[in-house]
């Protein structure tokens, strides 16, 4: 059925068409009579079959995971649907509700009340209440709910996207849940939405992580699957039957939508069941159907005739299709028609109906195998906020020279980078970032995937992420000058090469392998004047790319953020070594530990502490474990080049008035001679070449921390300094370089991600002015975490 339908589908309906009937051509042509298997009915005769299709959405909820919900208490999922147009009329219709599985054995009885329930009066959908009392745990909920949405009572396929909505409700820990049960107008805690485009509504399955919002960070494991099936088809009275019926465009519409549906359906089954390794034994994936076949009883020239028709016309880009206003309607049998129909309805039916049996019976691999094609998707979804570029290690620091050899060496160095001197990088960035912002407010995004309106609902207000890759070059020469060369034509990922971090070790045998572990640990360290739960919302980003790791929000210095540095950093080694040693005793009692992986996250001057405890002895026996090293606008390079006066006037002050040590020292007045203070000495140390991936964000809005600092890069108005504080700046920048240059790991990652954010709802205040307001915002938003740690997973498991 399915390649005669489509030959038809490609062929012209050659037949003439009158004009409209309120339009008269100036020679009007008799329309060539049509074959006379089809013939015109009478202007005022009606269409006696009337045909109708509906969208069936089937949403899986699987698991409830509580990442970070501040309070205990009971929670519920409220679902509705709505046209994206409408701000609150609901369009889809809760049809069927299915618990594919009994509650987890974990899921004790006092945990959960009630059951369901389906408001009639909004079309909503929740699920049972249940009780959340401590982070990170799980509530299996199993169910699956299917919503149907009619086309015939919007008259025709849907040319408007669907919002799906996701209501977080919640009731205090009082009472079993029944305040939660009873209340029907209950406000929710958080929302979530997602966008379903007309695309989609002809056949989709796809993962749905619901996240809710920051302050509600959870994860829901849903799968949504969408289909267009046949509602129903009669004939108007009995007097019709045998009559010819009308094929208006809609019921041409409703036909070629059907096909589609089918073929969608039929390949994405086809692909799931590969994927997973199952087979079903009464569907064929490799043979289509022959739609030829739904209308056999019509004779062949007419039925070419009629399969024209349903082409002929105009197809927008939702899919749709316009057919000209001045063509004649041609007719088939009322019992051909509906026939027809019913044959390709029941065909789709049965294959949907096939599929959420096979759904059921592997729910688990299908959704692992969902979640992992949706994690390989975000990349390219998200690239349109990503800006990709690569270039070589800076060659061009010299330092380890005289003074005498100095300004000639610098000065031939300089001029090998080809500089536009009169060019400030921050601005630059920030020129190249708000153009980039520009062309996605022209932009139309129109595909066929599930879109995420925390993102796709305003997206030129989504931060833009500008990525350097920075790709390997030789360490310098003892003599002090550098030798360069063209990146390895091995080395085709722009990855710096060197020896492995875990070489000399070997498996003692695959049942070993398979028995033991790794331990992997992430260390957050706020910054001045901090709390210890600042980056809570990278560390939640980082559990949903590995929930399996073991994080260690620090605490030893809150409130203690004024002192010294070195003060600082063995606190936080002692806090680490504490920490280590008690996961690794934990892990070793439940099997054999085979290596550990120790990750660092730093803001502000967390970076700068991170670093001092990496440079204490006492950590000299974990920096082999050492594995990712994220800097969250870290000042590395210190203020020496600061060009926020505003800023620089409140260190200042915060010098004079309160005796901070460590902002002395991150302006280098903590000792007259720049040697010997803390910043360049702690440059020396070796704090960063033992880490496999490093990655620096900074943000040229922000201006509580030299954008120069954060990329560890140099600074514009270093350009110029032939002073002594010059040369020992270019010292300091050297010895971060060589740290990260020197080959130390088999797969070095150095990446610097540069973030914009869109602070213009902020409006010009003092927050804007003095650049407070971007060193903040990487704390209170996620996306741009989001972003960087799916598009690049590797780093973060």
């Amino acid at each position: 059925m399915f390649r005669r339908l489509r030959w038809f589908i490609g062929r012209n309906w050659s037949t003439k068409r009158l004009p409209n009937a309120d339009q008269q051509p100036p020679n009007p042509t008799p329309p060539s009579p049509p074959p006379p298997q089809l013939q015109p009915l009478p202007p005022d005769a009606s269409p006696p079959v009337k045909l109708d299709t509906v969208h069936e959405i089937a949403i899986y909820i699987h698991r409830f995971h509580n990442l970070d919900l501040f309070q205990q208490g009971w929670y519920r999922i409220k679902i509705t649907l709505r046209l994206e147009d409408s701000e609150y009329t609901t369009v889809g219709v809760p049809a069927r509700v299915i618990q594919y599985e009994a509650a987890a054995p974990e899921l004790g009885t006092e945990d959960t009340y009630g059951v369901w329930r389906i408001d009639d009066t909004e079309n909503s959908f929740s699920t049972q209440p249940f009780r959340i009392k401590y982070a990170r745990q799980d509530v299996y909920l199993s169910i699956m709910v299917a919503f149907n949405l009619s086309v015939s009572k919007y008259e025709g396929l849907s040319t408007s996207a669907v919002i799906l909505k996701f209501e977080l409700m919640y009731a205090t820990m009082l009472g079993n849940g029944s305040e939660l049960q009873s209340s029907a107008d209950i406000c929710p805690a958080a929302v979530h939405e997602f966008r379903i485009p007309p695309k989609a509504l002809l056949g989709l399955h796809s993962y749905c992580p619901v996240h809710f919002d920051a302050f509600h960070a959870v994860l829901v494991d849903i799968s949504v699957h969408i289909s267009l099936l046949k509602a129903s088809a009669s004939i108007a009275s009995l007097k019709a039957q045998g009559q010819l019926a009308a094929l208006d465009s809609k019921q041409i519409m409703l036909i070629k939508a059907l096909i589609a549906a089918y073929d969608i359906l039929l390949e994405d089954f086809g692909r799931i069941s590969k994927a997973i390794n199952q087979a079903v034994d009464s569907i064929d994936f490799n043979s289509k159907s022959d739609h030829m076949k739904l209308f056999g009883s019509v004779d062949g020239e007419a039925s070419a005739q009629l399969m024209g028709l349903l082409q002929n016309g105009v197809e927008r880009a939702d899919g749709t299709t316009d057919l000209p206003s001045d063509g004649l309607s041609y007719f088939l049998s009322s019992d051909d028609l509906l026939n027809s129909f019913n044959m390709l309805g029941n065909q789709i039916l049965n294959l949907w109906n096939t599929f959420l049996m096979f759904h059921r019976a592997n729910k688990t691999k299908i959704m692992e195998f969902m979640r992992d094609a949706w994690a390989n998707d975000r990349k390219a979804e998200w690239s349109i906020w990503m800006v990709y570029s690569k270039i070589e290690m800076p060659h061009h620091f010299i330092s380890g020279v005289d003074e005498s050899s100095y300004q000639g060496i610098r000065g031939k160095a300089l001029s090998l980078r080809k500089l536009n001197v009169n060019e400030d990088p921050a601005q630059s960035a920030a020129m190249r970032a708000e153009l980039h912002r520009r062309s996605i407010a022209q932009m139309r995004i129109n595909n066929r995937s599930l879109q995420d309106m925390h993102i796709f609902g305003d997206p030129s207000r989504i931060p833009i992420v500008i990525l350097e890759r920075v790709v390997n070059t030789p360490l310098r020469s003892t003599s002090g000058h550098s030798y360069f060369s063209h990146l390895d034509p091995r080395n085709n990922t722009g990855l710096i090469i060197g020896p492995s971090i875990g070489a000399g070790k070997k498996a003692t045998g695959s049942n070993s392998q398979q028995s033991s572990r790794v331990l992997k640990i992430v260390v957050f360290v706020h910054g001045f004047q901090g709390h210890h739960l600042d980056l809570r919302l990278v560390r939640n980003q980082w559990l949903l790319i590995d929930p399996k790791i073991e994080y260690l929000m620090s605490e030893v210095n809150e409130d203690k953020t004024y002192g010294d540095f070195r003060e600082m950093g063995l606190r936080l080694a002692e806090e680490v070594i504490a920490f280590v040693k008690k996961k690794m005793d934990k892990a070793s009692r439940s099997g054999n530990l085979r290596d550990i992986k120790l990750s660092f996250v730093g803001h502000s001057i967390g970076n700068i502490i991170i670093r001092t405890a990496l440079a204490e002895s006492m950590m000299e026996p974990y920096l082999r474990y050492l594995y990712t090293y994220v800097s969250i606008s870290g000042p590395h390079l210190g203020y020496l080049y600061s060009s926020n006066s505003l800023f620089n006037s409140g260190l200042w002050l915060l010098k004079k008035f309160k005796g901070t040590q460590c902002i002395h020292q991150l302006t280098f007045s903590d000792d007259p001679d720049l040697q010997n203070t803390f910043l360049y000495k702690l440059c020396k140390h070796k704090t960063l070449e033992n880490f496999r991936n490093i990655i620096l964000l900074s943000s040229p809005q922000d201006g509580y921390v030299p954008y120069h600092s954060a990329r560890i890069e140099v600074p514009h108005a270093s350009l110029w300094d032939y002073s002594r504080k010059g040369k020992v700046f270019l010292e300091m920048l050297n010895n971060c370089l060589d740290q990260i240059r020197a080959p130390s790991s088999d797969h070095r990652v150095f990446m610097r991600f540069d973030i914009n954010f869109d602070i213009s709802s902020q409006g010009r205040n003092l927050n804007t002015l003095i650049g407070r307001a971007a060193h903040i915002e990487f704390l209170e938003t996620d996306i741009f975490a989001r972003f960087i740690m799916w598009s690049f997973p590797e780093l973060f498991r």
